[in-house]
């Protein structure tokens, strides 16, 4: 198939792909994580969608965490579609590595700036994910402190 000269060639460019397939596993790992709490999120929004259907005047709070899980989807959603093209560009860059030995060119400047541009799309995915992270803590605590609030008062003679 390969004439002998180019065997240890090949490996080489494997022994390079390597790298990078172990990277598309830590993004599968991400996309799990993603997806997951993207989950979570739809299915709080069903609960509280029917509940401010099934009680619209007591809806004021509920359309607030609406909105709240609305922003929540937004960043999941960036974070799970930047995650993704990541995983196709570094699936670009190992064809490429590949491509590049079986037909003898160059490809050092073209693989370098497709891993390059994978790493910047992993970065704001990562920003996007941890944005996602902080509106739902933030959330979280301005929950927990009404109840707090709501259940001192009652406490109190």
């Amino acid at each position: 198939m390969f004439p002998e000269s180019s065997i240890p060639e090949l490996a080489h460019v494997i022994q390079l792909a390597v790298a990078p397939v172990f990277l598309l596993t830590a993004l599968s790992t991400m996309l799990s994580v993603l997806i997951n709490r993207l989950s979570r999120v739809v299915d709080r929004t069903r609960k509280l969608e029917a509940f401010i259907l099934d009680n619209p005047a007591r809806s004021s709070q509920p359309r607030t965490e609406l909105f709240t899980l609305f922003r929540r989807t937004v960043l999941c959603n960036r974070a799970i579609n930047l995650c993704t093209l990541t995983a196709l560009l570094i699936c670009a860059v190992i064809a490429l590595l590949f491509i590049s030995e079986l037909m003898g060119f160059n490809a050092t400047y073209a693989v370098a700036a497709l891993f390059v541009v994978s790493m910047g799309t992993f970065i704001v995915a990562l920003l996007s994910f941890l944005q996602e992270i902080r509106v739902a803590s933030s959330a979280l605590e301005s929950s927990a402190k009404q109840i707090l609030d709501l259940t001192n008062t009652i406490q109190k003679p």
